[in-house]
């Protein structure tokens, strides 16, 4: 297995959950940190908690500009960047289409799609002129098996899918790898913040049921890129053992 001592790993939406976790794992595999999240304070906590050096980016991944300027003025030893983890995303509303709020719609849009693609945009260049990198994007299941209310989420992760297939395409023949990790069930802030900060139902969602850890997602992202150079993992599917595939949809009348 290789180790990533002397590489340096960039993780969005690292203040909790598996962007959290990514970054522990990847630190004690030995990389440098460069931690992106909007709670400073967070931020500053999980870093002081590392084996490893890190760096602390408080950004929102939505804004073109502040992802450009930041990236662009990093610390001469975070500036050459060999993973990115595309993290940062979210899941607002379960309410059917015709009823959702198109101000969730845009808020995932902007996230989960254009945020990912900002940040890949600006560090993509680098690891193909140093011929060394690993894009991986947080994606879902929902990105192949719709559900009643998943509509522009699971909309957001098939962009996230296909993007990350086209970035293949586009490196092959490059030491740049893309994957997609796409997770199931996983407890984490993912449904306190769909339902906006209702404790009450976010528990529900797992309910007598054992959902993945984040930690649990960190040990495929390492994986996936301590894999030998010639190998690229490009899609991977996760689910807990108590989650499968649900029937059609069939309304009776």
């Amino acid at each position: 297995m290789n180790t990533l001592q002397g590489w340096t790993a960039l993780v969005t939406g690292a203040t909790s959950g598996i962007g959290e976790a990514c970054a522990f794992s990847l630190s004690q595999e030995g990389a440098r940190l460069i931690l992106v999240g909007r709670r400073e304070e967070r931020l500053h906590s999980l870093a002081a908690r590392l084996p490893t050096p890190s760096h602390c980016l408080v950004l929102d991944v939505r804004s073109r500009e502040e992802v450009e300027s930041s990236l662009a003025s990093l610390p001469p030893e975070f500036a050459d960047v060999d993973v990115l983890v595309n993290n940062a995303g979210l899941g607002l509303g379960l309410s059917p289409a015709h009823e959702a709020s198109l101000e969730d719609w845009e808020l995932m849009i902007d996230t989960n799609c254009k945020g990912l693609v900002y940040m890949t945009r600006a560090l993509l260049p680098g690891m193909v002129r140093r011929d060394r990198g690993h894009v991986v994007n947080l994606g879902s299941v929902a990105a192949t098996y719709p559900y009643p209310g998943g509509n522009v989420y699971g909309a957001t992760k098939a962009f996230v899918h296909q993007f990350s297939q086209n970035l293949k395409a586009d490196l092959a023949g490059t030491r740049v790898r893309v994957t997609d990790v796409q997770p199931g069930m996983v407890e984490t802030e993912f449904s306190l913040v769909r339902f906006k900060g209702d404790a009450e139902r976010a528990g529900k969602v797992y309910e007598g049921m054992e959902p993945l850890t984040a930690a649990d997602i960190a040990d495929v992202v390492v994986w996936c890129v301590t894999r030998p150079p010639r190998v690229n993992i490009n899609v991977i599917e996760v689910m807990p053992a108590d989650q499968g595939f649900g029937p059609f949809n069939v309304k009776r009348r």
